[in-house]
């Protein structure tokens, strides 16, 4: 049982990382072999539209062409029982290493018939983890949920089925004295940070376990 997660933050000790790192630890807890793979840690760019994964007859139909550092990371996936994708939402969407990556993954599997269907040899189940410094409500009112239900929509139109997890209002620094950042409250941040997050941690680890559970049932 090989369990894979991506980590689309910069940062590989914060909140993306930890909750993907409980995710991790909760497939561990029910035998998986797993991997963290640290995005921004690899030289890659998003798809560049050779459209070579489409090309009728082609060596590369149905798989990115491009050769890079992400190329060895796509190969694991395609091995993969579980794919969990960890990001923080920077101004309403996934990060950039993140949408540059989930180009790379999902296009060449995506097909152009109609309907759209996918070259993916079999199921999987998959999982996302946000992170957010907005509210849940904050988060409706710019959209964002309009976003994440795109990337379940993909997601289980390639895989298979997926779920997610959303952590909110979360906690951005180590010393908000230090930042401009006069809009937040930091006494609130850091209780919320206290009080909220290690449930949010809990739920990556059921989310984890889960998966694997489902898939040894």
């Amino acid at each position: 049982m090989r369990v894979i997660a991506f980590n689309g933050s910069p940062r590989k000790k914060w909140n993306t990382a930890t909750l993907l790192e409980n995710a991790l630890a909760g497939a561990s807890s029910q035998g998986a072999e797993t991997e963290l793979v640290h995005l921004y840690d690899l030289d890659y760019k998003g798809c560049l539209s050779c459209f070579a994964c489409k090309t009728k007859g082609g060596k590369s139909y149905g798989r990115c062409a491009v050769e890079d550092e992400l190329t060895p990371a796509l190969g694991k996936v395609a091995e993969a029982d579980v794919l969990i994708l960890g990001s923080p939402i920077y101004f309403g969407t996934v990060s950039g290493e993140m949408r540059s990556f989930m180009e790379r993954l999902m296009f060449p599997y995506l097909t152009y018939t109609d309907p759209p269907g996918s070259l993916f040899p079999r199921s999987i189940l998959t999982g996302y983890i946000y992170t957010m410094n907005v509210t849940e409500e904050m988060m409706k009112d710019y959209g964002v949920d309009q976003h994440i239900g795109l990337n379940q929509r993909l997601m289980e139109l390639i895989f298979g089925a997926t779920e997610s997890i959303l952590s909110f209002d979360t906690y951005q620094f180590d010393d908000y004295s230090k930042v401009v950042a006069d809009r937040f409250d930091p006494e609130k941040k850091a209780q919320r940070r206290q009080d909220v997050f290690p449930k949010d941690c809990q739920k990556a680890f059921e989310m984890g376990a889960g998966l694997v559970r489902r898939i040894d049932g």
